[in-house]
This record gives C-alpha cells, structure tokens and sequence, in this order.
C-alpha cells in the first residue's frame, strides 16, 4: 500500500477518555460544532450502525467559534452531558454564542458554575489541543473528516460509503 503524502503519524486508535456511541465498524470523526458540513455528517452518522468515535478538528482559522464549541461541549462532557449538548449545537447553528449556550447548559442541568470554569480549564483545552493535532498528523485537512476501516473520508459521508461499512 502507498504511503499517504499528508500522514507523519498513523491514525490514532480508540482511547480510554473518547466520547463513543453505538456499535458496529468503528468510525473516528473529527469534526467542528460550527461547520455545516459536519452537521451534515453529523445527521448521516445518526442514522448509521458504527460505533461513533468523536473527536474535535476546531481549527479557529477556519471558524472563528470553532475552539469556543469544543471546549463548551467538552466542559458539558465532563457532566454527561457531551452528546446531548452536541445533538443541539449540531440541530441549531444560529446559536452559537455564549448568551445561547448557557442557556442551553442550563435546560440539560447542568452545574453552570462548573461548567464555565471547565471549559477554561487547562484540562479541557489540552484535550482539545490533542485531538486537534492528531487529526492534523494522520492527515485531516479538512471538516469533517472520517477514518474507517484504515480509509480516510473528508467531508460528509454518503449513504454508499455508509453501506460499505
């Protein structure tokens, strides 16, 4: 098998502190809660069989909010809350500010105190750092971006790479 030009690291493998839902093939998604195409992915992927690993790719040059979200959703995480402040960021894009996402921390019951002091924690940046630089090493350039199956998919997944699966 040729070499990917654009990996200096091999795709990084399932880690004990992922967010993971579902079961089946194992789908890493590196995606951005302000990007609309990983929303797209984001609803394709719902519907799928696979064993659904999340993680962030916010690259702030990109999408100005992008870093903001991750570490917002990642601060609900640490409550339990990940995929249900994710399934809502993802279904309503126009609110994204931090006015929108209290609010939002506040209808899931979430501690806001906690929440706000998580997600500028040093704890939760490095995590977001760290999945950010792994996407970048095993090749992402783009968001979303999934691996399955040692493949590389940039951009939403269709119903037949789906079915492949």
């Amino acid at each position: 098998m040729e070499a990917d030009p654009l990996r200096s690291s091999p795709v990084p493998a399932e880690r004990d502190d992922d967010h993971v839902r579902g079961a089946g093939p194992l789908v890493l998604f590196y995606a951005d809660f302000s990007c609309p195409r990983c929303a797209l992915a984001w609803e394709r992927l719902a519907t799928a069989e696979v064993r659904l690993v999340f993680r962030h790719l916010a690259l702030k040059a990109k999408h100005p909010r992008a870093v903001a979200l991750a570490r917002a959703v990642e601060a609900a995480g640490l409550q339990g809350a990940f995929w249900a402040w994710a399934e809502a960021v993802y279904s309503d894009h126009a609110r994204t500010e931090d006015p929108h996402l209290w609010a939002l921390g506040e209808r899931l019951g979430l501690d806001l105190e906690r929440w706000e002091a998580d997600r500028r924690s040093d704890r939760v940046a490095t995590r977001v750092t760290r999945d950010v630089r792994e996407a970048l090493r095993a090749g992402a350039v783009a968001t979303p971006t999934l691996f399955a199956g040692g493949a590389m998919l940039a951009g939403p997944p269709d119903p037949a790479w789906l079915a492949a699966l």
